[in-house]
């Protein structure tokens, strides 16, 4: 047998013994803080027809997706997003639902892509979604609940920071700017390419004050005292609500007592296309990338057949543990294993301690004693 066999394709890795006890204990964790605020497990399958991940609903380019086909030569895709997902299952079974539907979830996720600097192909995500609530409560609980995961799960040292797309996409349209002009700049900005952006608004010859605007929201990011400053950068209404929202937002987040992990930034432009309106990324140290991701979707159910509203975050649990892993941070659920050995003479005293051991919750293994 070729000794390829036994080592794991580029961007995919096993997991096992104390490592993947410690995933296991914080994904517990981080579903009973989930839980706790009334969502309940959906599953959705591994991989879908293509045209759920398609370029109209606005989720990852197809160069990134795992593709194949299926007997019938139908194209299917491995999930690179639950959101999508999420939003298809719940179009199909709560299409007349007018309650809130509060939904969780867990599994992999698959990328396929080259620029990966060293980040993994295969993730596991955590996350949760609100359907059918377009408040700014609902924009609340999920950010306050995403906070209380992570602590909950041991981090402590992290930091959610929230923008609004409405507030740069009001800018656009005051610029008159068409869809696919936003796109390219939101593209520039978000990967603070402040000199593409530039020459993108030169060349389209966006008038001064709206080029000014443009390019300063790259710079808007801070504490809440941030968003006082937005609003002397704006004149149209579509960005001054979305301002308001953020303030009320905060408001409210002060309410649950998270207000110390919260800080905001105008600049973040998701490249999910499907995002609406509040948008937040959770960042520790540890790790290069967000931990988590999530915002607001009011349009994405519409594509699948269902009109509502809806929010949701991800967890990106691996990048989660990579961060816990550098901090040192402990774990609490992790159990040791305790060892039993026995022999054939008290084979049967061991096993009667082994099993009163393992009725206590302990995690314990019997051994032959001539291994000891």
């Amino acid at each position: 047998m070729s000794r390829k066999l036994v080592h794991t394709p580029e961007g995919v890795r096993d997991i096992y013994g104390d490592e993947k006890e410690r995933k296991t204990v914080v994904e517990r964790l981080l579903a009973e803080k989930i839980h706790g605020y009334g969502y309940r497990d959906i599953q959705t399958p591994t991989f879908e027809f293509f045209d759920v991940f398609s370029k109209e609903v606005g989720t990852t380019p197809s160069k990134e997706l795992y593709k194949f086909f299926d007997k019938e030569g139908n194209t299917l895709v491995l999930r690179p997003d639950f959101t999508p997902s999420i939003a298809r299952c719940a179009a199909k079974y709560f299409m007349d639902e007018n309650v809130p539907i509060r939904l969780s979830y867990q599994g992999n996720t698959f990328s396929n892509t080259s620029n990966l600097q060293g980040k993994l192909k295969e993730v596991t995500q955590m996350g949760a979604e609100m359907i059918g609530d377009a408040s700014v409560y609902a924009d609340a609980e999920m950010i306050a609940m995403t906070i209380e995961a992570l602590y909950h799960a041991g981090l402590s040292d992290f930091q959610i920071s929230i923008g609004n797309l409405e507030f740069f996409k009001g800018i656009c349209a005051e610029a008159g700017l068409d869809e696919e002009t936003e796109l390219e700049l939101r593209e520039f900005i978000s990967g603070k390419n402040y000199f593409g952006a530039e020459e993108l608004l030169e060349r389209i010859k966006a008038p001064d004050r709206d080029k000014e605007a443009l390019l300063k929201v790259g710079d808007l990011f801070g504490s809440v005292d941030i968003l006082k400053e937005a609003g002397r950068v704006v004149t149209n209404s579509r960005s001054k609500d979305a301002l308001n929202r953020l303030k009320t937002l905060y408001q409210v987040l002060c309410d649950y007592g998270v207000e110390k992990y919260v800080s905001f930034d105008l600049g973040m432009l998701s490249k999910y296309n499907y995002y609406t309106g509040i948008i937040f990324k959770g960042y520790t140290y540890g790790v290069g990338d967000a931990i988590v991701k999530g915002g607001r979707y009011d349009n994405l159910l519409e594509h699948f057949g269902k009109k509502a509203p809806a929010i949701g975050f991800v967890i990106v649990v691996d990048d989660l543990l990579s961060a816990m892993n550098r901090q040192n941070t402990a774990i609490a659920g992790t159990e040791p294993c305790t060892s039993l050995y026995y022999t054939k003479d008290n084979f049967t005293e061991k096993l009667k301690e082994a099993r009163r051991m393992r009725s206590e919750g302990r995690h314990v293994e019997l051994l032959p004693a001539e291994i000891k």
